[in-house]
């Protein structure tokens, strides 16, 4: 069954009719066409689907569509602002902290959240928030990096 779902996308009010068992990965991707929130394990395990509801960070893959009404929701595209990157995500590709880039719009949407709460995060507490997005190609130092760059003044 289908029912018309009302939010916030990267600044843009929306309605479309969607089915009630939608997740949100589904609706980004296949009716709002946002593919930058990538979907990893399917489970909620990986955070690749990172996205902000209402400024925190949450798995898109494990979250509702029809549970975000009346809600904003920001992707990694909506960070971008008349063509130019946020600071974060130029942080992680001025210190290279992509490397096959399949999981960077999730580490980029969690980093984004931290920073919203915690303008200036230690090592630890960047190891904290993003404790639960997994990339098999890097160390994280250059993803810590990228962070505390994106944090500096």
């Amino acid at each position: 069954m289908k029912s018309v779902l009302g939010l916030t996308v990267n600044g843009r009010a929306r309605e479309d009719a969607v089915a009630d068992n939608s997740l949100l990965i589904d609706y980004l991707r296949e009716h709002v066409g946002l593919t930058g929130t990538k979907m990893g394990c399917d489970g909620g395990e990986c955070g690749a689907c990172t996205v902000l509801i209402d400024g925190a960070a949450r798995l898109s893959c494990i979250t509702l569509a029809h549970g975000c009404a009346g809600r904003h929701v920001e992707t990694v595209e909506g960070l971008a602002v008349d063509g130019n990157l946020s600071p974060v995500q130029r942080a992680f590709h001025e210190t290279l902290g992509a490397q096959c880039g399949y999981c960077t719009p999730g580490m980029i949407m969690a980093a984004e959240g931290l920073l919203r709460r915690d303008p200036d995060p230690d090592a630890n507490a960047i190891r904290a928030a993003l404790g639960s997005n997994i990339c098999r190609c890097t160390g994280y130092v250059k993803i810590i990096e990228a962070v505390r760059q994106a944090a500096a003044p």
